[in-house]
């Protein structure tokens, strides 16, 4: 296995054109404009499998936009990973801020600096290309299928439909995800539990166009000021959540649990400077580190209405809207969380504007068990390519997809992500540390050999 630096070293270059040129599809699963963009996606996904050394891969229809599926069947008798990524992109805007194009990947500073970099496309190259390591160097210890779908940022609800449909030919052992991150370089992490997500849409209607707000302000209700009312409300002093119902189902952690928390590192001040606040706002009674991780939250993801080109323009606005999501911890049902909000949202609003709320999205909460085989490989692994033992975290973020799995699939997930804090993952400027991508290729292959039972003594 040592020779795995050596064959990174040797294919570097090639390794990052072929990434870039998949990070130049705009794939963007949003935004309608970019469908076909998807498809070309998927399509060079496919031919990137099967130069890897896939013994077949093609490009499988949905409801949605494609997945990919490929495969290698080395031996029946052995064990089977099923390797999950998705190929599909947050939107780039505001574009303005981006200081290069964000579909034309740049390094600098030892980062590639693209949209895709780190979420997900660069992560889930790093798994393409630890697979085509072992297979060219006749090293595979086991057999490997891949289901790269193209619609995780939208909650892949595509996927979630085509997973039974196609049980049979996903069995597996166990499913690898990259799409996580790490604490940092120096302090290796694995990712053991997920929040779950419910997004939703609402829409503050007053009058049927928007009003002169000299004639009209004062006497007729104005969506923009009831909507950020409304909005405000849903936090008290607290920062605790005010809809009713909402913490019913979350289940406290033990003092035990929370000091096993509080175990990973974690710097106030360098937290402060990196994202450039002076203060940070928690839920009163919890550190930085539970808000993010093992408390549910609520957010606006965006908001608008009214006049907001250059200059002024005096109206009192017929509509006013708002994206909010709404992070969720074990035990909560992302459906019923939905409910509670939309019963709450329309109960507060006053009689003097119309209320519609949307469930856009939404996915459960996931909590990997650090007793099994699996995390113990991933363990060794880590320890065996950064030269220190993980830290098991609770990530902050959601992939919906991964209950799923285990509901519809009946497999466990092993969560083993490189990305870092700083990859500005979602916003622009996203980057991955080129460091990052050749240890996540490296440690991706010895898991491999230590979850397929080479090295058995070393992590039973």
């Amino acid at each position: 296995m040592d020779t795995i630096k050596s064959y990174l070293e040797a294919n570097k270059a090639r390794f990052l054109q072929e990434l870039f040129d998949l990070i130049r599809i705009p794939s963007i699963s949003s935004e309608s404009e970019h469908k076909n963009d998807m498809k070309l996606a998927a399509e060079y996904i496919t031919e990137s499998l099967l130069k890897a050394g896939a013994d077949k891969a093609g490009v499988y229809p949905t409801t949605g936009h494609p997945v990919v599926y490929g495969e290698k069947i080395t031996d029946p008798a052995k064990p089977t990973i099923l390797v999950y990524g998705h190929y599909d992109v947050m939107p780039v805007d505001p574009v303005e801020l981006w200081k290069t194009p964000p579909f034309e990947p740049v390094i600098a500073d030892g980062k590639i600096f693209a949209r895709g970099a780190v979420d997900d496309k660069g992560q889930l190259f790093m798994q393409v290309k630890a697979f085509e390591y072992l297979v060219k160097t006749g090293q595979l210890p086991c057999n490997v299928k891949f289901m790269l779908e193209g619609e995780e940022e939208m909650g892949s609800p595509a996927l979630a439909k085509w997973l039974p449909e196609n049980k049979e030919m996903l069995a597996a052992d166990l499913i690898l995800v990259s799409d996580t991150s790490m604490i940092a370089l120096d302090i290796p992490s694995i990712t053991v539990g997920l929040r779950g997500l419910a997004y939703m849409e609402v829409e503050v209607t007053g009058p049927d166009k928007d009003l002169h707000s000299g004639l009209y302000g004062g006497a007729v209700a104005n969506p923009a000021n009831v909507l950020a009312s409304l909005i405000a409300s849903l936090h008290d002093e607290n920062h605790h959540i005010t809809i009713p119902g909402f913490y019913d189902d979350v289940t406290e952690l033990s003092a035990e649990d929370r000091n096993d928390l509080a175990r990973a590192p974690f710097n106030l001040e360098e937290y402060k400077r990196k994202i450039d606040i002076s203060e940070p706002l928690c839920e009163k009674g919890y550190t930085i580190q539970e808000c993010t991780g093992i408390r549910p939250t609520l957010d606006v993801n965006g908001i608008w209405g009214g006049y907001t080109g250059e200059g002024s323009k005096t109206v009192l606005p017929a509509k006013a809207s708002a994206k909010i999501s709404m992070r969720l911890v074990p035990n909560q049902d992302p459906h019923k969380i939905a409910q509670l909000f939309a019963r709450h949202f329309e109960r507060i609003a006053p009689p003097s504007v119309k209320i519609r709320v949307k469930e856009d999205h939404g996915g459960f909460p996931y909590v990997s068990p650090t007793s099994t085989r699996a995390y113990r490989a991933a363990s060794k692994a880590y320890e065996t390519t950064f030269g220190v033992k993980p830290v098991p975290v609770r990530s902050g973020g959601s992939i919906p997809i991964i209950t799923t799995f285990e509901k519809t699939l009946g497999i466990k997930s092993i969560l083993m992500g490189f990305g870092l804090d700083t990859d500005a993952a979602h916003s622009p400027n996203e980057n991955f540390q080129l460091e990052c991508f050749y240890k996540g290729i490296e440690t991706i292959t010895w898991f491999y050999r230590y979850f397929a039972g080479d090295l058995k003594q070393e992590i039973e």
